[in-house]
């Protein structure tokens, strides 16, 4: 005959791994990023001068377009983070200077949109 007890020790917790690692997901945001941004007609083709990229200025005075920071600064640096596996932001607020940068552009509702997820997801880190 099988005695039962009350030993629960017996029994481990079960624990849910996330879903996605933070860098996993994070890279796929740049990936996306990069096509959309592609796909809205702001990824340039031509580098900025060593000059513009070594700025240091608020983006209301930057030699540098929001998108231009995002493919030449943004999109490398965290890049490079995620290929390190190094900690990535969690105070960081693009979605603002997207709206300030791009109020007379068309339609970047999307763009915009994707720009507020990577946001949220980083500040959730």
């Amino acid at each position: 005959m099988i005695s039962r007890t009350n030993n629960y020790d017996y029994f481990k917790p079960f624990k849910r791994k996330p879903a996605v690692m933070p860098h996993i997901q994070t890279a796929q945001y740049l990936i996306q990023l990069e096509q959309q941004l592609k796909q809205s007609d702001l990824w340039s083709g031509s580098i900025p001068s060593d000059t513009a990229l070594a700025s240091t200025a608020p983006f209301a005075c930057d030699s540098l377009r929001f998108e231009q920071w995002l493919q030449f600064i943004f999109i490398p640096k965290m890049g490079q983070l995620i290929e390190q596996s190094l900690p990535l932001p969690t105070q960081i607020s693009l979605t603002p200077m997207a709206e300030q940068a791009w109020v007379n552009h068309g339609d970047l509702t999307a763009l915009v949109e994707l720009l507020t997820q990577i946001d949220n997801f980083l500040t959730r880190q």
